[in-house]
């Protein structure tokens, strides 16, 4: 009998470890807020679910939208305090075109600065001056400037006067005073800075808002290739392109879709931000079709299709496998974790290539996220983003 009792208590004490760790995980990965869309009840897999009309009247939506509810571990035992958002199925436009970008930036971005021979000496006047790569030029002398051209023949075409030079830095403002030197070499006052006001790429249409007259893609920032930093949008536009090859990848070089640019514009460009690339589109395209929008907690790990365009044609659709789900990642853009599994693309591409960003992610017939990465060391697999963000963020 005693026995019995101690195995009893070693299994008990194992089987409260196991479940202790089943609700610390839940605490740490799984995220406080949900959306439903039908019914109250949902679930994260089979082991985690929530049951928003346990013991609250229906009344409690009614006030803010929201109602507090309890996720648990096989449906019970406690795990955490949910928030529940209750809201209509949201249904968008699914995409998957090829488009081309052109973007102009709010300010113009200093890329890189460079020592100009005086003499014997060489000095570094935009260094000195506290300028550094990755400052976005606002004004000169209280006078706003737009262009890299502008940046360029005010500083360059002087006669050794300073300047105030007013950047934005990690979202504060700063001036500076910037004194230009003459370079005998080149017969002109220099300031010793490369400046960009504009880029140019591809990306992918991810879906179109009718109800907002927006349209999403990317599911990433655009950001300036040398300093690597957000490219802060004045303005720009979405034009058609036609993919005309495709460079492949492989373990060691990154793939990329090749466009050329056509002169239909479909949008113009609204904001750039860490979620996706936004703009209030034109018309919406032939291939687009209407799929409803699933929370997050829809998503699960499994198979699953992207449909880019990867040819001359028309979007395709591919299969892929979803691996990992991360519903509370410090970045949105690796929500999902994926990989190739169809054979065709993997012929194609290798996998993940540049422009292929903003694939749209379908999941038992809903839109379930975007493409956003490769895995660089390895191209058959990248990362995702939950389509209900993009939403969100299409609304505004």
């Amino acid at each position: 009998m005693k026995r019995f009792i101690r195995l009893f208590d070693a299994f008990l004490a194992v089987l409260l470890t196991v479940v202790f760790a089943f609700v610390v995980y839940a605490n740490a990965a799984l995220p406080g807020e949900v959306t439903v869309n039908n019914g109250e009840t949902g679930s994260f897999s089979p082991l985690y679910s929530f049951n928003s009309a346990s013991g609250v009247q229906s009344v409690d939506y009614q006030k803010n939208g929201r109602r507090s509810c309890e996720l648990k571990l096989l449906g019970v035992v406690p795990v955490k305090q949910l928030t529940v958002k209750k809201s209509d199925p949201q249904r968008v436009y699914v995409s998957g075109r090829a488009f081309g970008i052109k973007l102009y930036t709010d300010g113009v971005i200093v890329v890189g600065t460079q020592a100009v021979s005086v003499g014997a000496n060489k000095v570094n006047p935009s260094e000195d001056a506290g300028i550094k790569v990755g400052d976005i030029i606002v004004s000169i002398n209280n006078i706003s400037v737009f262009t890299s051209n502008e940046v360029t023949r005010i500083l360059n075409e002087n006669n050794g006067e300073s300047y105030k030079i007013k950047v934005k830095r990690d979202g504060r403002y700063k001036t500076f005073v910037l004194t230009p030197v003459y370079s005998e070499r080149e017969g002109c006052y220099k300031a010793g800075m490369w400046v960009r006001d504009s880029t140019a790429g591809i990306g992918t249409i991810t879906f179109y808002n009718k109800n907002e007259g927006t349209f999403a893609s990317l599911g990433h920032q655009i950001n300036d290739v040398d300093t690597m930093e957000i490219m802060p949008l004045l303005e720009g536009e979405a034009v058609s392109a036609t993919v005309t090859r495709v460079q492949k990848a492989t373990a060691k070089s990154t793939g990329s879709l090749c466009c050329e640019f056509n002169d239909e514009v479909i949008g113009v460009l609204l904001d750039n931000n860490e979620n996706g690339l936004y703009g209030a589109y034109a018309r919406i395209d032939d291939y687009a079709r209407a799929y409803t929008v699933a929370p997050k907690q829809e998503v699960k790990r499994g198979a699953a299709k992207i449909i880019s365009t990867v040819d001359s044609g028309k979007p395709q659709s591919f299969d892929i496998e979803i691996t990992h789900i991360r519903y509370r990642n410090n970045s949105s853009q690796k929500d999902i974790v994926f990989k190739v599994t169809d054979k065709e693309l993997l012929k194609l591409t290798g996998g993940i290539v540049q422009g292929m960003s903003g694939s749209p992610i379908i999941q038992n017939g809903k839109l379930v996220g975007a493409v956003t990465h490769v895995i660089v060391s390895n191209p058959e697999k990248g990362y995702g983003i939950f389509a209900e963000t993009m939403v969100e963020e299409s609304k505004l």
